[in-house]
């Protein structure tokens, strides 16, 4: 039998020595060599809009610095809510991330739709990534120059006014309801197919007012069609300063959708907290706020645990407007 020399037996016992080292220090850090090859970023909406376009962002901004590609895939359907579904679905390893959105995430499980997921137990937040504030939108026709007029005008003519969303139960439709009971009047809700037949029916005077996104709308303001009277978001926004929120006329009034970064439950911590410190290094870059900020969102970072308590306390106040509106499913079939 071959037979090592007291000096060969030594060194190979340091190299097994350090090998096991190496093997166990993996384990306790899964981060250490994250990633290793392509990452999946499942998107829950069709290719265009804020939300794809928040995500290839992203996507670009974590291939660059971890120079492995992450690969967009859209998966559109069921509201968003057929793409959170395949998310926490997903091997729990950080190969597969999902921006999800508050209209998967609260919205939906708020109004009682039924979704293969649980919002908090099935997903390891990973964080914030941007908020994307709605305008309170008026036909020009509207005798109304802000949010304290429209609303002395509303209430003079009880039932007059309408107000426009691209559904029963969308975040836009919300934003109208939030607005009835917080201010005491009564407009009525108009639910059409889509937000593009809504805001053609709001340019054309079919409707008094919608909350609606700041891109579509900023456009038909320069027109004259329409008039932007205030920010859902309960604070000013960088991607319309000038714009005061609802909130200051209406206390309380808050009515903003957003995306965040998320990873099916089980995902290794340390691996979560990976992908946060990168996504937030990005949503801090000046270059990457100014190409979101031109698409009408705006950054916001936080930590995994902020972002697991904003799902948490977004879905208890929806679900108390959603209440006290009587919106229910049914509504929306």
């Amino acid at each position: 039998m071959f037979k090592l020399s007291g000096i060969a037996a030594a060194a190979v016992s340091i190299n097994l020595a350090a090998g096991v080292g190496l093997a166990a220090a993996a384990q306790a850090d899964p981060a250490a060599g994250y990633p290793s090859r392509p990452i999946r970023l499942i998107v829950p909406y069709p290719p265009g809009g804020s939300v794809d376009f928040t995500a290839r962002e992203v996507a670009a901004k974590l291939t660059e610095a971890w120079g492995q590609q992450v690969v967009i895939d859209n998966r559109g359907g069921a509201g968003s809510t057929l793409g959170h579904g395949l998310a926490a679905k997903a091997a729990p390893d950080g190969y597969t991330l999902l921006l999800g959105t508050s209209a998967g995430l609260v919205v939906a499980p708020s109004l009682g739709v039924k979704v293969s997921y649980d919002p908090l137990k099935d997903f390891a937040s990973v964080g914030h990534a941007v908020n994307a504030p709605f305008g309170m939108t008026l036909h020009a026709s509207v005798p109304a120059k802000n949010v304290k007029e429209f609303i002395d005008v509303a209430k003079a003519q009880p039932g007059k006014f309408n107000f426009g969303s691209p559904g029963t139960g969308t975040p836009n439709h919300l934003g109208g309801e939030l607005l009835k009971a917080l201010a005491g009047i009564n407009i009525v809700h108009v639910p059409y197919k889509g937000g593009g037949p809504a805001l053609t029916d709001l340019l054309a005077g079919q409707l008094h007012m919608m909350f609606a996104g700041l891109p579509q709308t900023w456009p038909h303001v320069k027109g004259g069609r329409v008039k932007i009277v205030a920010v859902g978001h309960p604070t000013r926004t960088r991607a319309a300063p000038d714009l005061a929120p609802v909130s200051d006329t209406v206390p309380g009034f808050n009515n903003t959708s957003w995306y965040g970064l998320l990873a099916p439950a089980g995902t290794p911590r340390a691996i979560v907290n990976k992908i946060n410190a990168e996504m937030n290094k990005a949503l801090a870059s000046a270059e990457f706020e100014k190409r979101l900020l031109a698409q009408g969102v705006e950054p916001e970072s936080s930590t995994p645990q902020g972002m697991h308590d904003k799902i948490k306390s977004e879905s208890t106040r929806w679900r108390k407007v959603i209440k006290d509106a009587g919106i229910s499913v049914d509504a929306m079939l």
